[in-house]
């Protein structure tokens, strides 16, 4: 629970058409229901779902990663696009975070398209570093993706900046 009426949990099978869902709204239908629904299965999963008590749309946001030896492999993160600028995606990428490094996982990394500048903005402000570029990596248009990488989850200074991270996460999405 980040606020009073935002509550992050794991997502399961009844989640599905939502998510789906959410995917159209986000992505034009990115991955099909049967790609969630493997993701949903998978032990080496971790998917997370935010939501509001308050919102018609149940589902505001959602994110995912894989556990890789010990990375974390952030494979989707996604807020509904009438929910953007509002600490919305700080907030589930923190909850990525803090679940990775809660599981004892040592660094997070992903991959994200050149042009999405705000989701770059998003990352770099919890401290990923552009680690190299997947050259035509988006199948739909084969556009670049950075690969970016966020190491030291275990390091005491990354679970000070975690509670850091909490603190203001919570005052701005009190403020919005």
């Amino acid at each position: 629970m980040i606020s009073l009426d935002l509550e992050i949990q794991s997502l399961t099978q009844e989640h599905l058409n939502v998510i789906v869902e959410l995917d159209q709204a986000c992505f034009g239908g990115l991955w099909t229901i049967d790609a969630y629904k493997r993701e949903l299965d998978s032990p080496n999963s971790d998917f997370l779902g935010l939501f509001s008590p308050l919102s018609s749309s149940q589902l505001l946001g959602m994110g995912c990663f894989w556990s890789i030896l010990e990375e974390a492999h952030i494979t989707i993160l996604a807020i509904h696009p009438q929910y953007h600028r509002q600490g919305l995606g700080q907030a589930l990428l923190y909850s990525l975070l803090k679940t990775a490094s809660d599981r004892g996982l040592e660094r997070a990394t992903l991959e994200v398209r050149v042009s999405n500048q705000p989701a770059i903005s998003l990352y770099q402000k919890f401290g990923f570093k552009t680690a190299g570029r997947r050259r035509g990596y988006y199948q739909d248009n084969g556009e670049d993706a950075l690969v970016l990488w966020l190491s030291d989850l275990q390091k005491p200074d990354f679970q000070s900046t975690l509670q850091q991270w909490q603190q203001i996460l919570g005052d701005r999405l009190i403020q919005s």
